[in-house]
């Protein structure tokens, strides 16, 4: 399974990146707006410190106009996935983006209906919002599971990227059903890392290894 980090912040990028396990980035115009500076330099910044893909959101809403965003936020690398909303108009863009040879991301899905056309209509990544359907009542992980059943009993090649992700066993759910990218902040990915047991066991480690130095009048 693949990791993509669900942010805008350089620093927390860098911090991920440097150890390895970051595969992508997700960013849309509520994480940049968090941050400083003109949302261009961040977008540049970003695209130049991650070597996968950078997914880049659109904030137009008519096709055409979507159209020449994606174009323009091509520009920025060879790495950048532009990010479209579910709409009629969106779909429409990922067509004419695909004719392009430009990669898409169709976001704010919340059914298996609506992945399955963003499917056909050519987007290389799908992003259902776990999270958000969840608070809505309804079982976020089902849907992840009819997604990445229909892609597979007909072959389509988008990749299912589970968004919204609220916690780490959001993350166990979605690889044990087949999905093949989750995208999460960097908080929930700090805490993926973290366990009581591993730092009680490295406490210990340590203060047997200060007896041993102390025995042995060991320096190293």
């Amino acid at each position: 399974m693949k990791i993509f980090l669900d942010t805008a912040s350089i620093e927390s990028i860098k911090k991920f990146v440097d150890m390895g396990i970051v595969d992508g980035i997700t960013t849309n115009p509520t994480l940049i707006s968090r941050e400083k500076g003109h949302p261009e330099d961040i977008m540049r910044e970003i695209v130049k410190i991650v070597k996968g893909p950078v997914n880049l959101e659109v904030v137009a809403t008519k096709t055409e106009e979507m159209v020449e965003e994606g174009l323009r936020l091509k520009k920025f690398g060879e790495n950048v996935i532009v990010k479209v909303p579910m709409t009629s108009d969106g779909l429409k863009a990922v067509r004419k983006l695909d004719e392009n040879k430009i990669k898409t991301n169709v976001t704010l899905i919340f059914s298996s209906n609506q992945a399955l056309l963003a499917a056909k209509a050519g987007a290389s990544y799908v992003s259902p919002f776990i999270g958000r359907l969840d608070d809505a009542g309804q079982e976020g992980m089902t849907v992840i599971k009819e997604i990445v059943q229909i892609f597979g009993n007909y072959g389509y090649s988008s990749e299912v990227l589970v968004a919204s992700v609220r916690h780490p066993i959001h993350v166990i759910e979605a690889g044990k059903l087949g999905a093949h990218i989750v995208t999460l902040p960097p908080d929930i990915l700090g805490k993926m890392m973290n366990h009581p047991l591993t730092d009680k066991g490295l406490a210990l480690f340590l203060s047997d290894w200060e007896k041993v130095k102390k025995e042995h009048k060991y320096t190293i």
